[in-house]
């Protein structure tokens, strides 16, 4: 059996084969919690040493902090001690002046304190005088000088203990720590989809009518790590996003919430699944923050929930529904989940496999120019090919305001030009094709072509393009010679070109 355990670790049991015994499960270790489930914070500190004193400055947080059985016995044993103390000095009072020896049988002799003959009547006139009950049987004289100093320290150390110890009473009655166990967590968080995405929720509601104020909840993800310089962080805090760059943190708590947090790159969740979420280790820590609508103070509350209870593939059931006037809240139902389907994998699985199966578009690589071809003739190409031509929206937006307007008066005329003439005779006696099925950069040219043209030049000779009619042979396309698209009759093409584009030629 030792070796057994040495081999596979003290968790492990050996199981005895026989069969009159039963098989038993090995019992799961309990898990370690940094907070309890009911929001105390399993942390002692010790070894304090000399920092002791610093809780005797501070008494009256100190008393308040304490559990109430130590609350009461010091509220106790003060009051008790104080009266013993005080009643002790009013009897050492008239035991030194001789007040006891005469036990009020001689009338003509004055005490300190009517009608003090033992302890017991001291103690009854401290009582009388400290409660403010009256004074009958028993008063104090004026032949007692120091009889009415300890009064005045009997009323001012009275006052001083009945403001510590009744304050501090009602301090701890009223603190918000009961307001908090009014407020309830889910059980169990749980990881489903929600809107598309893969998140971590959980649930929180408040069993009183009265609101809180100001709600506020946090989360913090308790997890050891190790840093890339080798140290060891046991208890690292990591901050988990649950609505506070868009608001979502602040509650309005009337019915049931449902708080959740988005996985993503962002989230220390951010490669969880369901197979890993067996073998981590991590604490979630819930703080609700709010101010008590009845007295004004601060309450928070807090519970955390561990690896084992996070369930994947859940989702709560609802707990509102709609009554004759109003909204019904079934408690019943609060804690309760049901199975929806999840996909298993990580968020980060997810992206990797979605970004994989994912189609890469390849950006097209313009052609390379000839090295041979100059600068001219790659812009004379630009300017006389159709395939290069930019739609004339692109074109309009680079020119100026005046020349876009002065462009589009001359495109309005040549779309005009182009209606009322679609067929050109040519010489042959064919018939072009209309100019409304070419591309906008010709029909410019032949626009601006065109007056030139009727001022000297015949009408057979003013467009040479090729024909686009169907029923023309394939051979005699072929064997018709190339003409240029803006050859006039009765000039030179150049005449009717730009002055720019004219002293460009001439250069050349």
């Amino acid at each position: 059996m030792a070796a057994v355990r040495r081999k596979f670790g003290e968790d492990y049991q050996v199981v005895n084969t026989n069969q009159s015994m039963t098989f038993c499960a090995p019992a799961k270790r309990k898990r370690q919690r940094f907070v309890e489930k009911n929001g105390r914070c399993n942390v002692q500190h010790g070894n304090l040493g000399g920092e002791t004193s610093r809780y005797i400055s501070d008494l009256f947080t100190t008393l308040v902090d304490l559990k109430w059985r130590w609350n009461l016995l010091i509220f106790i044993l003060t009051y008790t001690v104080a009266w013993l103390v005080m009643a002790s000095m009013w009897w050492l009072i008239a035991y030194i002046r001789g007040d006891l020896s005469h036990g009020g049988h001689d009338a003509s002799y004055t005490p300190c304190v009517a009608n003090v003959y033992n302890f017991p009547s001291a103690f009854l006139f401290f009582i009388e005088t400290e409660a403010t009950i009256g004074y009958g049987y028993r008063y104090i004289t004026e032949k007692c000088p120091e009889g009415i100093i300890l009064f005045l320290f009997q009323s001012l150390l009275g006052s001083i203990v009945d403001a510590f110890l009744i304050g501090c009473m009602f301090i701890k009655m009223s603190q918000p720590k009961k307001r908090a166990e009014t407020l309830m967590f889910s059980q169990d968080a749980v990881i489903s989809q929600r809107d598309g995405k893969l998140c971590l929720m959980f649930r929180v509601g408040n069993l009183r009518n009265s609101h809180m104020v100001s709600a506020q909840i946090r989360c913090k993800v308790i997890k050891s790590r190790q840093t890339p310089e080798g140290e060891f962080l046991p208890l690292d805090q990591c901050e988990l996003d649950v609505g506070f760059g868009t608001g979502a943190d602040q509650l309005f708590l009337v019915s049931p919430l449902t708080i959740c947090h988005e996985i993503n790159a962002k989230s220390p969740f951010f490669d969880l699944s369901q197979r890993s979420l067996m073998s981590e280790q991590f604490e979630i820590v819930v703080i609700l923050e709010g101010i008590v609508e009845t007295t004004g103070m601060t309450c928070q509350a807090r519970t955390s929930y561990t690896e084992d209870e996070v369930l994947w593939g859940h989702r709560f059931l609802p707990v509102m529904s709609l009554e004759e006037g109003f909204f019904r809240v079934d408690y019943s139902q609060f804690h309760n989940t049901f199975e929806v389907p999840t996909p298993p994998y990580s968020v980060k699985e997810q992206e990797e496999k979605s970004s994989l199966t994912s189609p890469n578009v390849l950006p097209v690589a313009p052609a390379p120019s000839s090295p041979l071809a100059g600068n001219r003739g790659g812009r004379r190409g630009r300017l006389l090919s159709a395939d290069n031509v930019e739609p004339a929206e692109e074109q309009a937006a680079r020119l100026p305001s005046k020349l876009q307007r002065m462009s589009s008066t001359r495109d309005e005329q040549a779309w005009r030009g182009a209606k009322t003439t679609t067929t050109v005779p040519l010489p042959g006696g064919g018939k072009a094709s209309s100019t409304g099925d070419l591309p906008l950069s010709i029909q410019r040219l032949r626009s601006s072509s065109i007056p030139a043209a009727r001022q000297g030049g015949r009408p057979e000779e003013q467009v040479q393009l090729l024909s686009l009619d169907a029923g023309e042979a394939e051979p005699e396309r072929q064997h018709r010679p190339a003409a240029s698209l803006n050859t006039i009759a009765g000039g030179r093409p150049e005449d009717n070109l730009p002055a720019k584009l004219r002293r460009m030629n001439a250069d050349r």
